[in-house]
């Protein structure tokens, strides 16, 4: 993506608007309430909007009013407490060690739980410095409660003026994330590509674009008025994403496993590099629509990528007529599905591009009841908080390495002879997250952040003097930090940390020296600790839990395969069998690469197996991609191929993903396995007329009835030999991994 589509891409994104709403929840407060001389309490109003923001994130509009509420109530009664202990050490030790492990556990109740929990956090590491008694106290509280409720009432006004205007930014920003994973897939045409390097770059896409969709299911799925009443937006919405879903399907179609191979064959002829400069302009045609979309505008299409697509054909044409021969008829064979596959892509595009402009008649025949299928139901019963008191919860772990880093922090506090010791208990609390990896990542960010925010504060407090100059630069400096704070938390560290310095300065006057020098010191002090409570306190390595991912990943594939086989079997399926099955797949598939993911950066006598758990993600990788595959020829040619000839090679391959998954959860496989299928059977009918076609061929016969048939039956009998093939490894991969724990 070039550096203007980033540019709009991020001026329509939801992080934007997210930071701009926040900014003037925030600021607005404070700027009406000084101009009346009541500065603090502007400022404890504006407290409680920033901490009730935290809790606004992207989501169905009543659970984010519901969020936002709740939070307030935890908001009060916290800062209440605080403020009254305030002025005792051992009572406030006691309180944040109990609110540390309370709110830390909540998030068992799901993300936004967690932003209740991170807020309520931050309002109580806050009130320590402001100890009051009797009705000082309770004012204090009643301003963080009128600035939550400034602040609900604000996002939801917006959302009454906009309803559809967060959904179009997710969906937006899906896009632009497939077309960045349709990049990466582009990198395999590429003459020097490292091919572990692209597979890693594609299993970490591939998390991020689960992600996105996930949160569009939320998005769509749970809102009544999307799902539920008839207007043409919500309709052309679900739509869009239903395309999407169907369009992601087809980009992850393989019809070939060795790229080297590809690249011999065709080395000279230019045609890989062509194949990767026609995949690149999809993306970047994918990039236009999302940009469209997150900005409610139709997207512009032009035939450039049609005429490319057709100058392509051509070129292959010519390669083929000049290098085809008996030994390399197949390998055309597979470039031709793979320009095939692209074109279909290209067309599903176009329909992308056709429904931006909100006035394409849709008609959406899905019940409300059957989106539920398709998104997942948070528990709200206390027996799932019961349920995660012991030390086998990830949760569990989480909230006691949090109470217990807290209470050395606050210990450690008392004793350090600087101001703002707060800022050691807010660095632990926005440092510490649920696994290892994402703690190490937010550890450095901070730490690089804030010294690289410290200098930017510096250099702006020593050459601008002017108070109105550097009120607007906070105020952009602001927007910095929280449009971005979801997305890049370095550089929202790094807009945060002057933005901190210039309150200081604009309120209170105070010298930068000392404010410097605690922010530098306080945010290392509670790296540290940190850093010391991720590696020490009951951490819960990924190897310890990844076997179940594993488990679920093989049993999510046989669902789908099962799914998609039955067209070959000369019967129905039903659509909504089949999308819930890939989701399910998709899902699990993005649930274990994360998990990979998050493998690889923790400590190397941490990881576990790790090769052998690279060759399993990349496997399963392999076995959805075929899947996806065998789909797609599924809808051109199950007709052709609906023969009983497939059933052994069904059966065997549901049964060897039946036992890989037995042997992964560490049980004996059953005794009685299925025989290989007969491939020779099934060869025959490729063979005959593989033969008739190479005498074609040699009579100058191109285009006949024998060429199409072959493409069907050969095209289909390789998906089930790949699969074949890719289903022994995972059951190789599955021993081995069973016989190194």
């Amino acid at each position: 993506m070039d550096y203007l589509k980033k540019y709009k891409s991020f001026l329509y994104s939801y992080y934007l608007s997210s930071g701009i709403r926040i900014t003037i929840g925030v600021v607005l407060p404070a700027l009406i309430f000084s101009y009346f001389n009541m500065l603090s309490e502007g400022v404890a109003i504006s407290l409680g909007a920033m901490c009730v923001s935290g809790t606004d994130n992207p989501g169905p509009i009543h659970h984010r009013r519901n969020g936002m509420l709740i939070c307030l109530l935890f908001l009060v009664v916290t800062a209440t407490l605080t403020s009254l202990s305030a002025s005792y050490p051992v009572l406030l030790g006691i309180l944040i060690t109990v609110f540390c492990f309370v709110y830390s556990m909540i998030g068992v109740y799901g993300s936004r739980a967690i932003s209740i929990g991170v807020s309520a956090l931050l309002i109580m590491v806050l009130q320590i410095g402001h100890p009051g008694q009797g009705r000082e106290v309770i004012i204090q509280a009643a301003y963080i409660l009128l600035g939550g409720l400034w602040y609900t009432g604000l996002s939801l006004l917006l959302h009454k003026f906009y309803p559809y205007r967060l959904s179009q930014q997710a969906l937006g920003e899906c896009m632009a994330a497939t077309a960045n994973y349709i990049r990466i897939r582009a990198l395999f045409y590429d003459e020097d590509v490292d091919y572990d390097k692209a597979y890693r770059q594609m299993i970490e896409q591939q998390v991020i674009v689960h992600q996105d969709q996930e949160l569009v299911r939320e998005l769509l799925f749970k809102s009544r008025y999307i799902v539920k009443e008839s207007t043409n937006t919500g309709r052309t919405l679900l739509m869009l994403f239903r395309s999407l879903i169907d369009l992601f399907e087809k980009i992850m179609t393989s019809y070939h496993d060795d790229y080297k191979e590809l690249h011999a064959v065709f080395e000279g002829t230019g045609l890989m590099n062509r194949y990767r400069q026609l995949i690149l302009q999809l993306a970047a045609e994918l990039d236009d629509i999302s940009i469209a979309v997150k900005s409610g505008r139709r997207s512009r299409e032009t035939k450039a990528l049609a005429d490319a697509i057709r100058e392509v054909r051509i070129f292959y044409i010519e390669v083929r007529n000049k290098k085809r021969t008996p030994a390399t008829l197949e390998y055309f064979i597979t470039m031709r599905n793979i320009l095939s596959n692209i074109e279909d892509i290209a067309n599903r595009i176009h329909t992308l591009h056709l429904y931006t402009s909100y006035q394409q008649k849709v008609t959406i025949t899905t019940q409300p009841d059957d989106y539920d299928k398709f998104v997942t139901r948070q528990d709200f019963s206390f027996k799932v908080l019961t349920d995660n008191l012991s030390l086998q919860s990830n949760f569990f772990r989480h909230s006691l390495r949090v109470s217990l880093a807290t209470l050395a922090g606050y210990i450690f506090s008392l004793f350090l002879q600087v101001g703002h010791n707060y800022w050691i208990l807010l660095t632990i609390i926005v440092i510490l997250k649920p696994n290892y990896s994402l703690t190490k990542k937010r550890n450095f960010e901070r730490l690089f952040g804030t010294i690289a925010g410290a200098i930017i504060g510096l250099i702006v407090l020593y050459f601008i003097k002017d108070k109105t100059v550097l009120f607007f630069i906070m105020l952009l400096l602001m927007l910095g930090t929280y449009s971005l704070l979801r997305t890049n938390y370095m550089w929202s560290v790094i807009f945060m940390t002057p933005y901190v310095l210039l309150i200081f300065q604009l309120l209170y006057n105070t010298p930068i020296k000392g404010v410097l020098t605690d922010r530098l010191l306080d945010t290392t002090i509670g790296s540290v600790i940190a850093f010391i409570a991720n590696l020490l306190l009951v951490p819960l390595w990924e190897h310890e839990q990844i076997s179940s991912l594993i488990a679920n990943a093989i049993d999510k594939n046989t669902a789908w395969f099962k799914t998609v086989v039955t067209s070959f079997m000369g019967k129905p399926v039903l659509p909504m069998e089949y999308r819930v099955s890939r989701k399910e797949a998709f899902v699990a598939l993005g649930n274990l690469s994360d998990a990979f993911n998050r493998m690889l950066a923790e400590p190397k006598w941490q990881q576990k197996n790790i090769s052998l758990i690279h060759q399993f993600v990349v496997y399963n990788h392999l076995l959805t991609s075929h899947i996806a595959t065998l789909s797609h020829f599924g809808q051109q040619f199950a007709a052709i191929n609906a023969t009983k000839d497939f059933i052994p090679v069904t059966n065997y391959i549901e049964t060897e993903l039946s036992a890989s998954k037995t042997i992964i959860n560490g049980e004996e496989p059953p005794a009685d396995a299925t025989r290989p299928p007969n491939w020779q059977q099934i060869d025959k009918r490729v063979n005959t007329l593989m033969i008739n076609r190479q005498k074609e061929l040699q009579l100058g016969l191109t285009d006949t009835d024998t060429r199409k048939l072959l493409l069907a039956v050969k095209s289909v009998t390789d998906e089930f030999k790949i699969i074949y093939d890719v289903t022994t490894d995972v059951k190789k991969v599955s021993l081995q991994l069973t016989a190194a724990s």
